[in-house]
C-alpha cells in the first residue's frame, strides 16, 4: 500500500495531535527531530568535502526553526553554515534556537543587511538549504522572500529543500511559477500532496510518528533503515 500524501488541511491536523494530549511531543522536540533529519538529508547527498559551505535560508515560523537546528547539526557535522533569516521569530523558542547558533560560531546574517549581504553569499556558498516556507505557505510570496527566492533561483545552487519548496503551494506544487526548483526535497511526518509534481531525489524525515497515529491517519509511511532519521523514496514514487 502507497504512502500517503497529505493535504494541507491533514498536514495541519496531524501536527496538532503531535503536540496535543493525544501525541504528548512539544515543540521543541519536533524541531530537533526535524532539523536533525534536514542535516542528514543534506549530508547524505552533498559531502563536506565538496559542498563545505552552506546557506540555511530560514523564514519566520517553525520552517525556519528546523532550519535553524539543522545549521546546528550541520556545524557539528563538520561543514560551515551560514544563516540568511531576515525575520527572525519572535517567540522564545526562536531566540533560544539562534543563540545556540550564536555559541556555535556559526554566521548569521544581521537582518538589516540581509538584502544586500545575500548575494555576496550565495556567491561563496557550494549548497543551500530552503527551510524558508512550509505547507502553511500561501501565495503571493511577500519581501523580502520574494527577492530572495528570485535571487538563491538566480544562483543555479544545489537547494536542498523542507518539507515543500519555497513559494509552492502545498497541494498545486509550483503553479504560479515563483517557487523554487531544488535538486532534493525533505519531506516531514509524510510527503505533500505538491510533492507529486517534484522531480529530484526526495527522502522522508521525522522518526517520530507514533505507531497509533500512523494507523488512524493511513499513512502507510515506509520502513526507515537502521537506525537513520531519513529514508529515500523511490523516483517514481507517487500519489
Amino acid at each position: 500500500m502507497s504512502t500517503r500524501f497529505l493535504t494541507a488541511q491533514l498536514a495541519q491536523q496531524i501536527d496538532e495531535e503531535l503536540m496535543n494530549a493525544v501525541g504528548a511531543f512539544s515543540l521543541d522536540q519536533l524541531m530537533e527531530l526535524a532539523g536533525l533529519a534536514c542535516a542528514q538529508t543534506l549530508s547524505t547527498v552533498y559531502s563536506k568535502e565538496k559542498y563545505p559551505k552552506v546557506l540555511v535560508c530560514c523564514g519566520p515560523g517553525n520552517q525556519g526553526g528546523d532550519g535553524l537546528v539543522a545549521a546546528r547539526h550541520l556545524g557539528m557535522f563538520g561543514y560551515e553554515p551560514t544563516i540568511y533569516m531576515p525575520k527572525p521569530g519572535s517567540k522564545d523558542i526562536y531566540q533560544r534556537l539562534q543563540k545556540q547558533c550564536i555559541n556555535m560560531g556559526i554566521p548569521i546574517i544581521p537582518p538589516p543587511a540581509s538584502a544586500e549581504e545575500l548575494p555576496r553569499v550565495l556567491q561563496s556558498s557550494n549548497v543551500i538549504l530552503d527551510a524558508i516556507f512550509g505547507f502553511s505557505f500561501k501565495s503571493p510570496v511577500r519581501a523580502p522572500f520574494d527577492d530572495a527566492l528570485k535571487l538563491i533561483s538566480a544562483s543555479g545552487l544545489p537547494t536542498v529543500s523542507v518539507d515543500i519548496p519555497s513559494g509552492w503551494d502545498v497541494e498545486l506544487g509550483n503553479a504560479e511559477g515563483v517557487g523554487l526548483n531544488p535538486d532534493v526535497l525533505l519531506s516531514l511526518t509524510a510527503p505533500k500532496i505538491g510533492a507529486k509534481y517534484f522531480k529530484g531525489r526526495h527522502f522522508l524525515g521525522g522518526r517520530f510518528v507514533p505507531k497509533a497515529m500512523q494507523e488512524k491517519f493511513q499513512l502507510n509511511l515506509p520502513e526507515y533503515p537502521g537506525f537513520d532519521q531519513i529514508v529515500e523514496l523511490p523516483r517514481n514514487y507517487r500519489m
